[in-house]
């Protein structure tokens, strides 16, 4: 399979699975940095998207009582998505998850067109 260099001269394979790496933190760093890959950016958005969305979901769960104890399979979902993410953007493959995918591709498409 043939990797295609990115704006930072790293294969995309290896910088799409970076966007995961810390979540949406480095969703926004990767949407800054890498400018024309959209395979990148494309993962960048949908990290960005995914993970800080569960980020404030478990903040808005963990302020009321009685949801609280959902807090820890919000975090497991983290986990398991953090895996599939990154290991399906280090084999090339741009999977979409439902909804976030499709927000992601569309705001990526938009600002490249």
């Amino acid at each position: 399979m043939a990797k295609n260099k990115t704006t930072l001269g790293i294969d995309e394979n290896i910088e799409a699975l970076l966007c995961y790496i810390l979540g949406w933190l480095t969703g926004i760093v990767f949407l800054l940095l890498e400018k024309e890959n959209l395979f990148v950016r494309f993962h960048a958005m949908q990290s960005l998207v995914v993970f800080l969305a569960l980020f404030i979901l478990s903040i808005v769960v963990g302020w009321i009582p009685v949801l609280g104890l959902l807090t820890p399979l919000i975090f497991l979902l983290a986990v398991i998505l953090w895996i599939l993410l990154m290991l399906k953007a280090f084999q090339g493959e741009r999977y979409k998850l439902p909804w976030a995918g499709e927000f992601a591709e569309n705001q990526i498409l938009k600002k490249s067109g």
